[in-house]
């Protein structure tokens, strides 16, 4: 289960905190690529989140949803993205990377060091650490997990109202077989990525 070890071992100015930085939607066909940056000014957490904070891939819905307002409550976070244009134009780990430098700024100067999931750092004007499968170590990068990916299922549950027939609500613009029989039946849409080959073969 992840804890607060990784954020403790950082030396950091006075007033300045760790934040912990992960991402959602970087393999879907669909969708942008959402990002979250996260602070836990206080370490003295809600039972709820210390029991459940977790990497979200290992929550059910209804559990991020729960922890994603307990974590908007008690911690200091900020939610960007990037855009399936942006994905395009850059590439997926480009525009990643970029959603991220968003969150990470909109949290202002309270940052002083960034815990990223994964293992690479985008370009950051302060120090920032890579940390492979973060999101089940740090509480930080665990809450950041939760806020990007119930942020990005929300946005395409909302896309799929408006492009009925890809399955988007359940399959969140993944590559899934309903997906793909959708995309023969329906064909692409502006929110398809162009870039990525299963959408670029059919453009």
């Amino acid at each position: 289960m992840p804890d607060f070890a990784l954020e403790n071992q950082i030396e950091l100015p006075i007033g300045r905190f760790v934040c912990g930085v992960d991402e959602a939607g970087r393999g879907p066909w669909a969708g942008p690529v959402v990002a979250a940056a996260v602070i836990f000014e206080d370490q003295k957490l809600p039972e709820l989140l210390v029991k459940h904070l977790n990497d979200s891939k290992k929550l059910n819905e209804k559990r991020r949803e729960e922890l994603f307002d307990v974590i908007q409550e008690k911690a200091i976070w900020a939610i960007a993205e990037a855009t399936v244009e942006e994905i395009d134009k850059l590439n997926i780990l480009q525009a990643n990377f970029r959603a991220m430098q968003r969150a990470i700024m909109a949290l202002g100067n309270k940052v002083g060091h960034a815990l990223i999931d994964g293992n690479k750092v985008p370009r950051l004007l302060l120090p920032a650490t890579a940390i492979v499968k973060g999101d089940g170590k740090s509480f930080s990068i665990a809450a950041a997990s939760i806020l990007a990916k119930v942020t990005r299922d929300r946005q395409m549950k909302e896309l799929d109202e408006i492009f009925p027939g890809y399955g988007w609500a359940q399959n969140k613009g993944y590559g899934t077989k309903q997906h793909q029989e959708a995309l023969t039946r329906l064909g692409i849409n502006e929110h398809h990525r162009k870039s990525f080959a299963p959408i670029r073969n059919l453009v």
